[in-house]
């Protein structure tokens, strides 16, 4: 077994592709990773931002997790139409493509490459927060200070998991999503329980921070808006499921939505859960650039469980599912880049399956992008967040508003009244969520975001309209052309005479009877091609009768070579019209990567500058010798 079979498993045939698909069980860690722990960050999230209220943000933390359940759960049934509509994967952008037009497609694309990035960013972040977290006050807690470095290396472990396949990627992740979320629910149940026996006032089995003042602050509407943006992270990843319904095993529709059903289910549990014990517990977040920081799930387990080993279970757990979370990203980037490549807006190598059946190139891709973002803000979560969730509002948006259209121009049923209904209102939840979280967070960071959209729009125009050109050059029905054929014109640029010249003079023979020998001679040579060229080249070739090639010497004074080359090869086609100039270019091919560099620049030079330079009646030959 090779070490790339090792790493990332053996090669799979296109054949073996059922074999790939995935269950219910199998889909909840694929595509619900995301979205569940998000429970871990979303609350807090919204909750740091009404530290100023003190004790009294408690509440109002309560009633704005209160609002993103209903929102969570319009948005549940307006997915759950479009995986029963669009059974071959419908994301928002195969939706918004389709019904609402080109424009509103690649906004939807836009909108979502830059979700996926940056929720497999988050998540990891998130994780890392987590550890560092658990470890305050113990011999481990200088791990705070490599937050980025743990990032990295979170990251490039995820990458090579994905590049096994979906199927085994499924199979690695459910232990830890079901070990996150068992610990989460036992949280929960355990301090309702003890809320209820203590008559709605539990106290804290361990200490925790000292709680803020009654008040130290007002509310305004500003502040609640911007709660509200930023714990509207917590819905986040809804959407992977709707796109990525072709990798569950058939009844394929019947699937995705059970999936989808068990993971909103848990996730509202989940949600519901933590924002009601940090009501009775009374527990506010900690400020980020706090000394000793920890995150409001650490301390909603300290007060329920205490430091014991429940909480470190917890602590663990949670590290694993969030650094885990950006798995998501992982299942989806690479098929929402195939859809957009499919349609030429991104480079064609996107649609490439790699050897594990997966489209290999969106995961390199996204891992890029995400280590990118991760070293510009420093792998912090609270510097990320406000670039988050804008993305995937605006994608829910425009696909629930292109499912109004797909059923208004559907065929007349008894249910189409009730599914434009509820697709209508998810897209007004969502649009109106999406200018509240784009104005709540401009000047926090979503400025970046609302920047990047029209950006990356324009690259996928540029690509585009390359795609179109070529198409339009290169598209040709007739029968092939066989007037005007003549032998070309060959020229082989030589520096010395030895086995690849020789190689390359051989096939210039064989190809032409014309060739022009072109040497740049330069003053401080100490030996010319000039001086052996009659008795080891043209010798031989008058003895057999051949056409002799013609030596031109071109002299160099400032010791130029590439240069003097390129003029006299652009001249030679000037004067020759409508023939063809083949320029043979012996190449040195070394067993080693790394002896690359110790050869061959002049000829790379050469060949870029004919690429860029030449034109149709310029043909590049390489004539490679193996060491």
């Amino acid at each position: 077994m090779s070490f790339a079979d090792s790493i990332i498993g053996r090669p799979l045939a296109t054949s073996e592709e059922r074999a790939e698909h995935i269950g219910v069980a199998a889909g909840i860690p694929i595509f619900g990773l995301d979205g569940l722990t998000s429970a871990a960050y979303g609350p807090e999230a919204a909750m740091t931002l009404l530290i100023p209220l003190g004790i009294g943000g408690v509440e109002y933390g309560w009633r704005i997790i209160g609002a993103i359940l209903i929102l969570l759960a319009i948005v549940y049934f307006s997915y759950r139409q479009t995986i029963a509509a669009y059974p071959g994967g419908g994301g928002s952008y195969t939706v918004a493509s389709e019904n609402l037009g080109e424009k509103p497609g690649l906004l939807a694309a836009a909108a979502l490459m830059i979700d996926y990035i940056l929720t497999a960013a988050v998540g990891i972040s998130a994780g890392v927060t987590a550890l560092t977290s658990a470890v305050q006050g113990t011999r481990f807690a200088g791990l705070q200070s490599h937050t980025l470095l743990i990032c990295l290396i979170i990251l490039v472990i995820l990458a090579l998991v994905n590049m096994r396949g979906v199927k085994d990627t499924g199979t690695a992740f459910m232990l830890p999503t079901f070990l996150f979320v068992s610990t989460l629910l036992a949280l929960i149940a355990v301090g309702m329980w003890k809320t209820i026996h203590a008559g709605g006032h539990p106290m804290p089995m361990a200490p925790i921070p000292a709680a803020l003042p009654a008040t130290v602050g007002t509310l305004g509407i500003w502040m609640l808006l911007k709660a509200f943006a930023s714990g509207c992270a917590a819905m986040t990843g809804v959407e992977a499921v709707s796109n990525g319904v072709m990798a569950f095993g058939e009844p394929r529709v019947q699937r995705a939505q059970r999936t989808l059903t068990v993971i909103i289910g848990i996730l509202m549990v989940l949600l519901f859960g933590i924002a009601y014990l940090a009501k009775t517990y009374r527990i506010m977040p900690m400020d980020p650039d706090a000394a000793h920081f920890q995150s409001l799930l650490s301390l909603l387990v300290t007060a329920v469980f205490g430091r014991g080993w429940f909480y470190y279970l917890t602590s663990g757990s949670v590290l694993v599912a969030l650094a885990l979370s950006a798995n998501t990203a992982f299942a989806d980037f690479p098929r929402l880049t195939r859809a957009i490549a499919l349609h030429d807006y991104l480079p064609h190598v996107f649609i490439l399956r790699g050897r594990r059946l997966l489209y290999s190139h969106g995961i390199y891709a996204l891992t890029g992008f995400t280590a990118v973002i991760l070293i510009l803000f420093g792998g912090v979560t609270d510097r990320l967040i406000p670039l988050y969730a804008i993305g995937a509002f605006l994608a829910f948006t425009l696909s629930q508003a292109g499912m109004v259209v797909h059923w208004k121009r559907g065929e007349a049923h008894p249910g189409r009244g009730w599914h434009m209904f509820v697709n209508g209102v998810g897209a007004v939840a969502t649009g109106i969520t999406t200018l509240v979280v784009l104005v709540a967070k401009f000047r926090a960071g979503a400025w970046v975001t609302a920047l990047l959209v029209p950006v990356l729009i324009g690259v996928m125009w540029v690509v585009k309209r390359h795609y179109s050109r070529v198409k339009r050059e290169m598209a040709d029905l007739a029968p092939l052309n066989l007037v005007n054929l003549q032998e070309p014109l060959v020229v082989i640029p030589m520096a010395r005479w030895d086995r690849i010249t020789e190689k390359a003079m051989r096939f210039g023979l064989l190809l032409s009877k014309e060739i022009k020998v072109v040497h740049i001679h330069s003053d401080d040579e100490e030996c010319s091609l000039e001086d052996i060229w009659e008795d080891l080249v043209m010798a031989p070739i008058k003895k057999e009768g051949l056409q002799e090639p013609e030596l031109v010497t071109i002299p160099s004074n400032y010791r130029f070579v590439v240069t003097p080359l390129m003029d006299y090869i652009l001249e030679l086609e000037e004067k020759n019209p409508g023939r063809k100039v083949a320029v043979l270019l012996p190449e040195l091919v070394v067993r080693h990567w790394w002896e690359n560099a110790l050869h061959n620049q002049r000829v790379q030079l050469l060949k870029l500058l004919l690429l860029v330079k030449g034109n149709q009646r310029i043909v590049v030959v390489n004539i490679p010798w193996y060491l």
